[in-house]
């Protein structure tokens, strides 16, 4: 559906721009299964959505908040995938691009407040905020939340790690620090001290935020 192709095309500008690069024709193709639709791109130009500036293809106000939305529908069905449903990445990602088009407002808010106004998707991407994180109270209570946030004699079972720093991720990997690991934190000051299985490690407060836990027993 044109609308659908709109928003994907909105997705792929948006992104290019968190990652600091430039949106182009060739770069959204990429991502196209058919060829670059050019009346649906002058269409939303027309509707100003886009703008033009030679090949390069940058986001309005408008298109921005529609970019938002979409966005933030994917990341958030990604979060309840990861987190509730514990489905695999690779499915939770296709069903997250299908929900994306399709979740109505007032489910997308429903999910944000079952996950407790996620800050991040599992890849550690900024999932942007809406009207019931704006609401939301400090008790709020996740179902997933950063190790760092934890209380000590807390346990729970490591849901994601959303660090971008591989040499971090082979450390905790080495220790056995992996999605599907049950924790024990034993403390928080002055580093956060961790039990998994047999394992005794120590990390700092930074490393500790990157790690999201799902928290409760066995």
């Amino acid at each position: 559906m044109p609308e659908q192709k709109a928003e994907e095309i909105l997705k792929q500008i948006w992104i290019a721009e968190e990652q600091k690069r430039e949106a182009t024709r060739e770069s959204l193709e990429d991502h196209e299964e058919e060829s670059l639709d050019e009346a649906l791109l002058r269409s939303m130009e027309q509707d100003g959505l886009v703008r033009f500036n030679g090949d390069v293809v940058t986001l309005t106000t408008e298109g921005r908040q529609r970019a938002g939305e979409v966005i933030r529908r994917h990341r958030l069905a990604e979060r309840l995938m990861s987190d509730v449903l514990e489905v695999a990445e690779q499915p939770a990602e296709s069903a997250a691009c299908e929900f994306e088009h399709m979740l109505p407002v007032e489910v997308t808010e429903s999910i944000c407040t079952l996950l407790g106004h996620p800050k991040k998707c599992p890849h550690g991407h900024a999932i942007p905020p809406g009207e019931c994180c704006r609401r939301a109270t400090p008790e709020a209570r996740p179902v997933v939340a950063p190790l760092s946030k934890m209380k000590s004699g807390a346990e729970g079972t490591v849901a994601y790690i959303a660090s971008i720093h591989h040499h971090r991720l082979d450390r905790l990997a080495a220790f056995g620090l992996l999605p599907g690991a049950h924790i024990r934190l034993h403390q928080r000051q002055p580093s956060f001290v961790i039990q998994i299985g047999e394992t005794t490690i120590a990390i700092d407060e930074e490393t500790a935020g990157d790690i999201y836990v799902r928290q409760g027993g066995r």
